[in-house]
């Protein structure tokens, strides 16, 4: 199994539903290819054939079903996950999927999370780095944070694509080539600086694109967090070193080598963010890493062992 982690499926039905709660942003997501018709879907088997890809794991961020009114969240993330399940039944050879959750409805949370996970038999959940401007260390997400670790479930964290909330990035054309890896980092250092990974230790946080900036600032963050973040619980780079990190990174082998060396090759799982990175960029997210010259077996870990692992799935040889 060589398993993609970070792919993406909408519907213009979903969408639309979107937008009719008010949502503004969703010309992004239609005619990329991401629907769940039979010709983009066999478009998008013929590509990930291509590059070896044998799995998608789907999850809707930025689209996510986050709303201030209770009902449309709930509405909106149930018709989200049918979706979702629906497509794994179709392929189940070729998908697996995160659900998405009503936020930041707490009680409507627990409950989607529950059908989710032990009905439509998904392989984890998703939520974006901040929700509706509130961090994901709030206090009122604690409940859903002790759930998912009593599940030893997978919480995959992506950028909500608003700039971090900083009019500097959106106001500039950089939302998404400056703004995303801004929030991936601003969420991790936030999860880290709260103690969620040894508070939580049986959860598994996947981030997207490397951690962000992360891997450039670990040192920084463990010299100065004992005088600003005096509360932290432990080293910021051993509370790194407890999440997992998709490796999303436009083929920069830079940045590879990066998050490699900083949070470890055993953390990194592959990720492609389709269809967002398609046709040659997609297969140059899987190359980049089989030609970064990484120490020997460190691509092969990455490729084909993590995933599994991160999953609780059977890894490549092993039996049952």
């Amino acid at each position: 199994m060589r398993i993609d982690v970070h792919a993406h499926v909408w519907t213009d039905e979903y969408l639309d539903l979107l937008d009719g709660y008010g949502k503004t942003d969703t010309a992004l997501q239609r005619g990329t290819g991401a629907g769940a018709g039979e010709r983009e879907m066999e478009a998008r088997f013929e590509l990930m054939d291509s590059a070896g890809v044998t799995h998608q794991v789907l999850s809707a961020p930025p689209q996510s079903p986050h709303f201030a009114d209770r009902a449309q969240a709930a509405h909106a993330a149930r018709l989200v996950n049918d979706l979702y399940a629906d497509v794994v039944a179709r392929w189940p050879d070729r998908f697996l999927a995160f659900a998405s959750l009503p936020f930041p409805h707490t009680g409507l949370v627990l409950q989607e999370l529950a059908r989710a996970l032990d009905e439509l038999g998904m392989a984890g959940v998703c939520v974006t780095t901040s929700v509706l401007g509130r961090p994901l260390t709030d206090p009122e997400f604690t409940e859903v944070f002790a759930e998912l670790d009593r599940r030893e479930a997978v919480l995959f964290v992506h950028p909500a694509g608003c700039g971090a909330g900083s009019p500097l990035i959106t106001g500039h054309r950089m939302t998404w080539s400056v703004g995303a890896p801004v929030e991936d980092t601003v969420a991790v250092a936030q999860l880290i600086l709260a103690g969620i990974p040894s508070r939580f230790p049986y959860l598994r946080i996947l981030a997207a694109h490397l951690g962000g900036a992360l891997p450039m600032l670990l040192r920084r963050l463990d010299d100065q967090y004992g005088w600003e973040s005096p509360d932290t619980p432990e080293m910021p780079s051993a509370a790194a070193r407890r999440l997992w990190y998709d490796s999303v990174g436009h083929g920069h082998t830079p940045a590879l080598w990066a998050a490699v060396e900083s949070l470890g090759a055993d953390r990194i799982v592959l990720g492609t963010d389709f269809p967002y990175q398609a046709g040659d960029l997609f297969r140059t997210a899987v190359s980049y890493i089989e030609n970064a010259d990484l120490p020997p077996g460190q691509a092969a870990r990455i490729l084909d062992v993590n995933a599994p692992l991160l999953l609780g799935l059977p890894a490549a040889g092993d039996e049952g």
